[in-house]
């Protein structure tokens, strides 16, 4: 096939106006060296960690089109008290999107590059809103033949984080976990992988077609934090588990303190007398995302044994080891249609992606509501 000498990739600004500007420009198509392969990016979705990039600390709502050079743009306005908060990134132009796959078009003259021409390549590695992308041959994820981009345009940030969760539990000593946003598509592949594996799960959601989703798969500890038992609920399933290791996407407020005291309150019932201290168990919650931006708020009802941290996926993948985590990448290449597919409401292109419309429905982190970019379709 023909590559074209020019092609287009989405930038993020933070202009020193004190605006955000979400643009196409047209570059030159990178050159691939002598172990790297060009990907022609077929998908690669919007995931929340993507967010951050794209908009920055900008009101979304104040979203409104315009146009650069001919082509669709974004503008937004960012507080003025927020511009601080991103100075080291004004004026800058980021390269937005996380994952994303592929078809291998070109290959340098390395035997192992030349090998996956024509083949459908998964890569982590930012800069997938780009028509066109080159990575070395030995960071692509290769897929099963007739996996298509779409399939495994999310390969790496939901899968791998699950994994990651239950790796994390068997490394620290635990033996069940909890997990908020459960309905998510991260939460559907985590309820997967502990079916398959026979780990205990604890669901938290915050609707009621959640609770029935989840219970659709099987589900059987899922909790609605929207019900005025919730506490009661997620402290009996505690109990019933023994889940001590939670992992929280909502980040603010008060939940990642209400799981604290539920594990408290559920180990309290094994306890065998009185301590001043509480249950000798370490409990431990994680925060991965960043779904509700409030403070994060701790009622310190839960004893002294207890840890609450940040978790992020790269830094795990780096602890546990290459060998290791090629095993959970050859997991999500053989599981890709089964435990790690993946659904979106829309697929756009890249100027689709560019709307007013499309940001008030991606730009919420709605359950359900997520959008796959297809940069190779026409802008």
């Amino acid at each position: 096939m023909a590559i074209p000498d020019q092609s287009l990739q989405l930038h993020s600004n933070v202009r020193s106006n004190g605006t955000l500007q979400l643009s196409l420009s047209e570059v030159a198509t990178p050159q691939p060296g002598e172990k790297d392969v060009l990907i022609e990016v077929a998908g690669s979705p919007i995931n929340p960690s993507d967010l951050g990039m794209l908009f920055g600390p900008a009101d979304i709502t104040t979203a409104r089109e315009e146009s650069v050079d001919g082509r669709p743009a974004i503008v937004a306005d960012v507080p003025e008290k927020l511009m601080r908060t991103v100075a080291g990134r004004v004026d800058q132009a980021l390269l937005p999107g996380n994952e994303g796959a592929g078809v291998v078009v070109a290959a340098g003259s390395a035997p192992e590059a030349q090998a996956l021409i024509g083949r459908t390549v998964a890569i982590l590695g930012g800069a997938m809103y780009s028509q066109y992308r080159v990575a070395p041959a030995k960071h692509c994820l290769v897929l099963n033949e007739g996996t298509t981009p779409a399939q495994a345009a999310s390969c790496f940030v939901n899968p791998l984080t699950a994994l990651g969760m239950v790796e994390t539990m068997r490394m620290e000593g635990h033996s069940a976990l909890i997990h908020t946003a459960a309905a998510s598509n991260l939460g559907q592949m985590l309820v997967k992988i502990c079916q398959d594996d026979g780990v205990e799960l604890v669901n938290i959601v915050r609707k009621p077609e959640q609770v029935a989703l989840l219970k659709a798969l099987g589900v059987t500890h899922v909790c609605n934090s929207s019900d005025d038992d919730f506490m009661d609920r997620l402290t009996d399933a505690l109990a019933e588990t023994g889940a001590t290791l939670g992992f929280d996407a909502t980040g603010g407020g008060e939940l990642a303190s209400q799981i604290l005291s539920c594990m408290e309150a559920a180990q309290a019932r094994r306890a065998q007398g009185f301590d001043r201290y509480g249950s000798t168990t370490h409990k431990q919650v994680y925060i991965y995302g960043g779904l509700d931006r409030n403070v994060t708020t701790l009622t310190r009802n839960y004893g002294m044994y207890w840890g609450l941290g940040g978790w992020l996926l790269t830094p795990f993948l780096q602890k546990i080891g290459r060998d290791e985590a090629d095993k959970l990448r050859k997991r999500v290449a053989d599981e890709i249609d089964t435990t790690f597919a993946s659904s979106y409401v829309k697929e756009v292109s890249l100027g689709e992606m560019l709307t007013v419309e499309a940001i008030s429905v991606f730009g919420l982190q709605a359950t359900g509501q997520k959008y796959l970019v297809n940069p190779s379709r026409t802008y």
